[in-house]
Parts: structure tokens; sequence; C-alpha cells
């Protein structure tokens, strides 16, 4: 595929909630450009772009990918990003390398959470948006249901393009408001002109058209001063004015328009084709990229190729085949194969091989891209987020903000010495996916793989297998349960041993103490030579080597002082071994008599949540023994909740929040300090640290 100009360009990313028709769209898109021969399903894992054996297995998407092809004059780069919530890093690096976001919402189902998402995700990135209502062909669809549900949740901004026009129940034809025509489609999806429809058709649907015409008219009128001038003479607009209004509203995040299609009957797509080459704004019209110096100096990126190179990279596939792949949206200048650029992130040198464009799995090696066009890099080192540069003007382009993981598993190779297979995988995994963590727990040793949802984990799991041969089991993580002691105690412990030849003989007295101490607090307070000073090394390792299980469950112990205050010795018999066992014995009855709890982890938790879910979720909170410490309106119709909630009672709060509040609640949770376990609790843990350590 030859250079493009960045005025020829287009870079969209379809988003959306899960199956509203993003992967479908897509390929009736390709289909009607003629990058493919055939409509792809996505039931039967014939599409282009979920061409991953994890998708075509459960016919969703769970990962972006890049579609890039040719129509008239146009190079269209479609990003068709997944809509499980558990792949959302995906969805927010697609939007960050498009210049505009197609934003699907079934007719059938009308505005989910997911479409909600997308759009604010869009907004909070600077880039154009419009709404595709898909399914329009569905017997089940409102497409003016829909119409009024996006006005009512996205605000004046919703501007309808291309409407149906229904009768009977049927789709008649559609109608583009900006040329004021309407089309009929034969059943392989071509258009042919028609009349527009008159009140024969239907009355209510008169009375809509000329509601929608003043709709767009008014959309149109905002944009300028001239045109609203002009709207309040009374004069209508011109279908260049039309064009022109609805291009910039785009552009500046003022007008959201709505088209409709049907994928699988290719009806709307031809108008949808318009719309993108009119309505949406090219790489060289949004605003410029903001970029940091070394010296911190913030410089705005243009979108020109006779510029230094800047480019980001804001995705990367682990192929075991084919070794790393970067995806990379080039901001400025031109980034050519078997080149050095400067990665402005690491400080290294980063040597360009070979690149391609693509579309989907499909590759197709291309010598370079100009600015404003996307990219793939084999075989680089750099890592998603990173800033490729020239070496005459370092900058670093900002980085993408995602979501924290907040849902861990124990991971488990299923077969013993394959734990450095495990790790290998794993680390090749969060190579391409930074909402992924795979971490060693240092009170448990346990790794974890931590994500956001028990799906994300479980696919995540499946491709370690698939991909690099990694076998793994996920269980649920062990608590870091810990013991300490409530009062002081002096006892003794004695080791006395007679078998032949030198006996073994350390007597200890010890003091054992409450106090504020992660680790043992040693001291001795031994006088006239009791015990030698020689032996006290010994006593203070034989407690430290006990203080790792407690008399209770066996685990560690924290918060203990023992003061070495008395004992004797033998000159023949003691030996450092003999003390370190008679400490040990002292231990073992000094904490039975210290009055021994357990210690159980407590977090804080920030919940971010819609404020009509905010009872449920303070009264679920109550039932997972948190304590509410306030609650802060952060947004409009958004509150974060402040609580301190126990770790043992959070495995499975992500599902929980997720599900109260439909997708749209967040949250983070951060270890804060160790309390008492409740009584009540007490046998029910033990019983299962017991059962773990089996």
């Amino acid at each position: 595929m030859s250079n493009f100009n960045a005025a020829k360009i287009r870079n969209i990313a379809l988003a959306g909630h899960n199956g509203s028709g993003k992967t479908s769209l897509a390929e009736a898109l390709l289909y009607k450009a003629g990058a493919t021969d055939r409509l792809g399903k996505t039931a039967d894992g014939t599409t282009v772009c979920d061409y991953d054996p994890e998708e075509i297995k459960r016919a969703v998407s769970i990962s972006t990918s890049l579609a890039a092809f040719k129509y008239d004059d146009l190079k269209i780069n479609i990003l068709d990003t997944p809509g499980l919530f558990d792949f959302s890093a995906e969805m927010i690096e697609g939007i960050r390398a498009a210049d505009n976001v197609m934003i699907t919402v079934s007719a059938k189902s009308g505005v989910k959470v997911g479409a909600k998402k997308a759009y604010d995700e869009a907004v909070k990135q600077g880039k154009s948006k419009m709404f595709v209502v898909t399914k329009i062909d569905d017997k089940d669809a409102n497409f003016f249901n829909v119409l009024t549900e996006l006005k009512t949740v996205f605000g004046p901004t919703v501007c309808p393009v291309v409407v149906p026009v229904i009768s009977g129940g049927q789709i008649v034809s559609y109608v583009n408001l900006i040329e004021m025509k309407a089309y009929k489609y034969d059943s392989k999806g071509n258009a042919v002109e028609t009349d527009m429809p008159d009140a024969e058709i239907s009355e209510k649907f008169e009375y809509r058209i000329e509601g929608l015409v003043a709709a767009v008219s008014e959309a149109v009128a905002e944009t300028s001063d001239d045109l609203m001038e002009k709207f309040f003479e009374g004069e209508p607009f011109t279908r260049d004015e039309l064009i022109d209004g609805i291009h910039d509203g785009m552009n500046r995040g003022i007008i959201t328009p709505v088209v409709c299609t049907s994928a699988t009957e290719m009806t709307g797509i031809d108008m949808l084709f318009k719309e993108i080459e009119l309505l949406l704004p090219n790489p060289c019209e949004v605003y410029s990229a903001e970029a940091y110096k070394p010296s911190k100096e913030v410089i705005e990126i243009n979108c020109d190729e006779n510029e230094p190179l800047s480019a980001y990279i804001f995705k990367t596939v682990a192929d075991p085949f084919v070794g790393k792949l970067s995806y990379i949206r080039v901001i400025s200048g031109k980034l050519s194969a078997n080149s050095e650029t400067v990665n402005s992130t690491t400080g290294n040198v980063e040597k360009i091989g070979k690149l391609y464009t693509m579309c989907g799995k499909k590759q197709t090696e291309v010598a370079q891209a100009c600015a404003g066009d996307i990219v793939v890099a084999s075989k680089i080192s750099a890592n998603t987020g990173d800033t490729l540069c020239d070496s005459s003007r370092i900058v670093e382009l900002a980085a993408m903000n995602f979501p924290k993981p907040c849902y861990s598993m124990a991971v488990k190779p299923k077969s013993q010495g394959d734990e450095a297979k495990v790790s290998a995988a794993m680390q090749r995994l969060i190579e391409e996916d930074l909402t992924l963590s795979y971490v060693q727990d240092d009170n448990t040793k346990e790794q974890i793989l931590s994500g956001l949802g028990e799906q994300h984990l479980e696919i995540a799991t499946s491709r370690a297998k698939t991909k690099f041969g990694a076998d793994i089991r996920l269980t649920v993580p062990k608590i870091a349960y810990k013991e300490t002691i409530r009062k002081k105690v002096k006892v003794e412990g004695k080791h006395k041993k007679q078998s032949g030849g030198h006996g073994q003989y350390g007597h200890v007295w010890i003091e054992f103490e409450p106090c504020i101490s992660d680790t043992l607090i040693f001291e001795e307070r031994v006088f006239g030579g009791a015990v030698p000073k020689n032996y006290f090394p010994a006593v203070q390792k034989g407690l430290e080597d006990s203080v790792k299980k407690g008399v209770l469950a066996g685990c560690p112990v924290v918060g203990l002082k023992a003061i070495l205050v008395d004992g004797s010795y033998h000159p023949v018999d003691s030996s450092e071994m003999a003390f370190k066992t008679a400490a040990s014995i002292a231990y073992k009855e000094g904490l039975r008599q210290a009055d021994p709890v357990m210690l159980e982890p407590i977090g804080e938790l920030k919940v971010t949540a819609p404020d009509e879910n905010t009872g449920d979720i303070m009264g679920e909170l109550n039932k997972r023994r948190g304590r509410v410490l306030g609650m802060e309106p952060v947004t409009h119709g958004t509150t974060v909740i402040t609580a301190e909630v126990p770790v043992r009672e959070m495995h499975d709060f992500a599902m929980y929040l997720r599900q109260v509040t439909r997708g749209m609640g967040s949250f983070s949770f951060e270890f804060l300090r160790y309390e008492q376990l409740p009584a009540n609790l007490l046998t029910e843990v033990i019983s299962a640290v017991n059962l773990e350590d089996k």
C-alpha cells in the first residue's frame, strides 16, 4: 500500500457495548471497499478482525485489531476494539491511536453501558465521535426510540444525519438529511435513489423529517456566528454549509452525528463511507499532540511529514512465531523501514527493521509511514507507551491511563518443573496487556496474577497455554494472616540430653511482651554470666527461626519483644545448638501463655460508582465487615465511597461491583495495616490455613 498524505487518511476506532455490532460493521466496511471478497460472520469465526483463536472460540472480540484498506482515494485505518469490560485497556489503546471514534449502538437493545464508557473515553482523549445505530434490520429494532435515548443520555450535541423511513414495521428507504435524498437498497446492498417520504408513506414520519432537519440545522448553527445568524433569519443551510458545520462541530466536540446501518444487509454502508470522507476530521485537522522535552517543557507536535519524526507505540502483540509486533501511530515526520530512531522513554536507540500495514492478521510490507498513519514494526524492543523520535528533536508523548488490576488469583503450573515456562509466558502476556500484573506475594510466596475480572484472567491463562505452551492452574490466593501476643510473660526453656560422650545442655529464661514492630526485637539482661555472651546470638537465632510460625495457625508472628533475663550452662555439654533449641522451647511455651491472637490484613477501599448504587454498595460493605469512612461526589451523578475492609472479604468484590453498577463502577484497594481477627472467625481461619498448608 503506497504512502498517503495525512489529509487522505482517516483513523477510526470502533467502540461500544459488547454485541453491538462493531466487528460486523468493520466486516461490512471492508467488504464494501473491496478489501475482502466475502462478508465474514462473528458467529462463524470468519471475520477479518477477530482472528485470534480465543476470539474465534468465544465469538467475541478480546483485543484491538487493525484493518487498513483503501476506499476511493482514502486510506482508512479501522481499529476494532473489544466491548467486554475486562478488556477496556484495548479500547483505550484503540481510541488513543484514532482521531475519530464510531460508537456502535444496537437499534434493538439501545444505549448500554459500553456505549457510555466509549463516549466518556473519547471525550477524555479529545476525539471526534459519531454514533452508528446498527442492526437496523432486526424485527425488534426501533431507531427513533434509540435516537431519543441518545439525546437523553448524551445531550443536545447528538445530531441525526442518516435515518430510516419505516412503514408498516419495514424499512422503506434511508434518508440522508444533509443531501435531503432518499435511497433504497437491493439484496446486495446497492443503493438506488428514490422519492423522499411523504404523508402517504407515514404521516408521523413526515413530521419527524421536518423535526430532524431542524435538529441538524440547529446543531450546525452552533458552530459559527454567521451560521447562527442565518439560522435565526430562517434561511435553510446549503449542503456545503451543513457538511462544513458538522465537520467543524465534530472536530470541536460539539456535534455527534448519528447514522444507521445494517451490516448483514449491507444497507447504509455506502452512506457511512460518504460521512467518513466528508464529516470525519483527518489527522491534520485534529488538535496538535502535546509532548514533553527532556527539560519537561511542553510543546505541540503538528501532523506534518516534513517535521522530525515522533511516533507513539499504542499496542504490543506477543506473537510466538513472528516475535513482538509493535503498533505505531506516526504523529509527525516519516517512519522508515531499516532506520534508527531514539526511544525517548528509555533513552535507547531503536533499530527499525521491517514495517507492515495490517488488515486483521494479513501483513503487507511497506517502506515507510508518514505523519498521521498507523503502521506495525516487528521485533523491536520498545514497549506499549514508548515514544520513538528523531535524534534532532527528543520528545516524549503523554502516556495512556489504564485501569488498575482489581481481581487476583494465584498461579500454579499444572506440571512440576514448569515454573520457568509459566513465568516466561506471563512476562510476554503483560508486555501486550498493561492491565495484567504478575508478582510474587512476599508474605505467602505465591505468584499472583491480577487483571480486570474473572474472564480476563481465564483468557490470559488460556493464551499462555496456546501461545507459549504454559499450562496453568488458578487458585484463590492465600491471605497473609499473622499472629501476635497481648500480654507479658516470663517462661523457661531447657534443653538437656545425654547420649554418650558430650551431651546437650541449654537453659534460658525469657520474657516475652507485645511491642510495635514487624520483626522480632531481641534484648538481653543477663547478670553474673548465667548465660555466656557467646551464646546470645544462638538464642536470638533460635527465636528468629521460631517467629516464622506462630502457635495458633503457624502464621508469622509480629509485634514480639523477647528479653533474655537468666539461664544456666554446662561447661562441657552446652553448645550454640543447645541454646538455640532451648530458645525455641521457651518461645512455644511463652506464646501459649501470652494470650496469642490472629491478625488479618486490612485495606483502604475507594469505590467510584453512580449515585443510585451507593446505598447498595454501602450495605454490601457492611456485610463484608467494612467500615465506611466517608462519601464524596466527584462528578455529576458519581460518588466516591472510602472504606476500610478486610482483605479476606475482597476477593470477589470486583464481580459484585460490576454486577450492581452494570459496569459503571470502579475501585482501588491498597493494603493499610493489620488488625485483630474477630474471635468468631478464629476457628474457621485456622482450619483454612492448615488446609492450605497441606
